[in-house]
């Protein structure tokens, strides 16, 4: 009568453990670092979105205090709840209707990245009317467009 092998030995076992073990060290890092950089794009398009207000709340010449953003809260920025008529606290626009220019600046916070948690991402508008975006961020999580906040 033959009688086959019925299950797995220890040292079988060991070595599946060995290697799942080996993938789960190289795919968590990169998986956080996925996490991050989707963030960081994520709130890149999200505060863009406010370009277009600030633009027309500039035309119709509303500074930051009287113009109306529409804006929606993201659970990326800031630590805080927003003080009623704000905003968002981690979120600055201001409009300088004499200079011809604007600015937005988001922090990081909330239920943002450990590695980015603090840093900044910035909307500045020319008087000529272009938009250029910078942030603190390391340059791994940086998306395309986004160049390097100055003094970075």
């Amino acid at each position: 009568m033959n009688h086959g092998q019925k299950g797995f030995t220890l040292i079988e076992l060991m070595i599946v453990v060995a290697i799942i073990g080996i993938l789960a060290a190289v795919a968590i890092p990169q998986y956080q670092n996925y996490i991050a950089k989707s963030q960081v794009s994520r709130v890149m398009s999200e505060v863009a979105s406010l370009r277009t207000a600030v633009e027309t709340c500039m035309l119709n010449g509303d500074d930051e205090t009287s113009c109306a953003f529409g804006w929606t809260e993201s659970n990326l920025l800031g630590q805080e709840e927003p003080e009623v008529g704000q905003l968002q606290e981690g979120l600055v626009v201001n409009i300088d209707l004499d200079a011809n220019t604007a600015s937005i600046a988001a922090t990081f916070g909330g239920n943002s990245s450990a590695a980015i948690n603090g840093q900044t991402l910035n909307w500045d508008r020319a008087d000529t009317g272009t938009w250029s975006c910078t942030t603190s961020v390391a340059t791994a999580y940086r998306p395309a467009g986004c160049g390097e906040a100055a003094g970075e």
